[in-house]
């Protein structure tokens, strides 16, 4: 499984995006011949070595022949629609023009079917989209995630005149995701490039837990003195780290005992994963209680209202802990003509915890008239038959 992370220290555009694909192992060929399927003027792709601040980069250029032609979305939905593409290409290009879309009309208050496409209808924006979508389809990234987007600050002079950097489209097409303007004081973030970003990447994070397997750094056409103008595609394996969960904990001295099991069945009916209790000895020579929870983090809040409004507690501590989980299946065993639920646990494959389900335990006894500890008995002796690998770990132990 490979995954992307994108550096957008130094913006995004079209060109910058292509750039890191290129350099980061998409053949040229994949980008140009998307392209070439294009229903318009030809259009050429080329690449060539270059550096930012001494650091070495692709700049891929687009060639196309000048035209004074202003797109519509319906227009660009047309050429789309005719392009000998494969669908995934299409689609994703697609989708891209009408986030454009969108934006534009919101911003210009008009229709999106009645946005007129200037900078990002051109041939050169046509490439950019279509040649992005087709080397990202090309990589099949289980996942892309980025930094936050640097945008820029200033002005600069688009089709409409003069409009304030971050652009108002930029901003609108990045909403929701975390942006900065950055050390340059020029636009770094093209519509183009924020509405390629924003339709591709799954998470706005710094770098993730990675084997990194290949680097890939996209040149823009400037070469500011702040900062490597570059787009940086950091591509390779997920690391696997152990489940982070939620601890919540709080020490309560005055509830009446006997609520105690209620809340605890309360906070796993909210999606606890644990909940327990632990007798102390506060201040002053109060007895209490430490309730203690563990919890996803997107349980939280529900855990946290189980807490306050069940207990007399005043605070919560909170903070997050890891957890390494052993690969568990549930079935049941026959036993004594009834039939008794059981847990097993697992290690790499290897079977290292049998436990039987005491509820069932009991509701058996009971039915039979029986004690609980001969049912108990029974049952963990049936189910280590069936499962005999821990009782061998065990024995194997002993003998070391």
């Amino acid at each position: 499984m490979t995954i992307g992370w994108l550096d957008l220290a130094a913006g995004a555009s079209g060109d910058m995006l292509l750039g890191a694909l290129v350099d980061a192992g998409v053949p040229l060929e994949v980008l140009a011949s998307a392209v070439a399927a294009l229903p318009v003027e030809r259009v050429r792709l080329t690449a060539e070595a270059t550096s930012r601040h001494g650091l070495g980069a692709t700049r891929v250029h687009v060639h196309a022949p000048a035209s004074d032609v202003h797109r519509t979305w319906a227009d660009v939905r047309s050429v789309l629609a005719h392009a000998a593409l494969p669908p995934a290409v299409r689609d994703g290009a697609r989708a891209v023009f009408e986030r454009l879309a969108v934006a534009e009309g919101r911003v210009h208050r008009v229709p999106a079917d009645e946005v007129h496409f200037h900078e990002v209808g051109a041939l050169d924006a046509l490439a950019d989209v279509v040649g992005v979508v087709a080397g990202f389809a090309h990589l099949g990234l289980e996942r892309l995630s980025a930094s936050p987007v640097a945008l820029g600050s200033g002005s600069a002079r688009g089709a409409h005149g003069v409009v304030p950097v971050p652009g108002p489209a930029v901003l609108e097409l990045l909403r929701g995701v975390p942006v900065v303007a950055g050390p340059v004081p020029a636009e770094t973030c093209t519509p183009t490039g924020a509405a390629l970003v924003a339709a591709h990447v799954q998470e706005w994070t710094t770098l993730p837990p990675m084997r990194v397997a290949r680097v890939g750094s996209g040149a823009g056409g400037r070469d500011p003195e702040q900062l490597p103008n570059l787009v940086r595609l950091v591509l390779g394996e997920p690391v696997d780290e152990p489940a982070t969960g939620l601890l919540l904990e709080t020490n309560v001295d005055d509830l009446d005992p006997r609520l105690w099991p209620g809340v605890l069945a309360d906070l796993l009916a909210a999606g606890a994963s644990d909940a327990w209790l632990t007798p102390i000895l506060m201040k002053k020579g109060r007895p209490a209680h430490t309730l203690s929870v563990l919890c996803p983090p997107s349980v939280r809040a529900s855990v946290q209202d189980v807490v306050v409004a069940a207990t007399s507690t005043i605070g919560l501590r909170v903070q997050p802990v890891q957890k390494v989980a052993l690969q568990r299946t549930e079935h049941s065993v026959a036993v004594l003509g009834g039939s008794v639920g059981v847990k097993v646990a697992r290690l790499d494959g290897r079977v290292v915890n049998v436990s039987v389900e005491f509820e069932d335990v009991a509701a058996l006894a009971r039915s039979l008239g029986l004690p609980a500890k001969e049912v108990l008995r029974a049952a963990t002796a049936a189910a280590h038959r069936v499962h005999p690998g821990a009782s061998a770990t065990l024995l194997d132990r002993e003998g070391e």
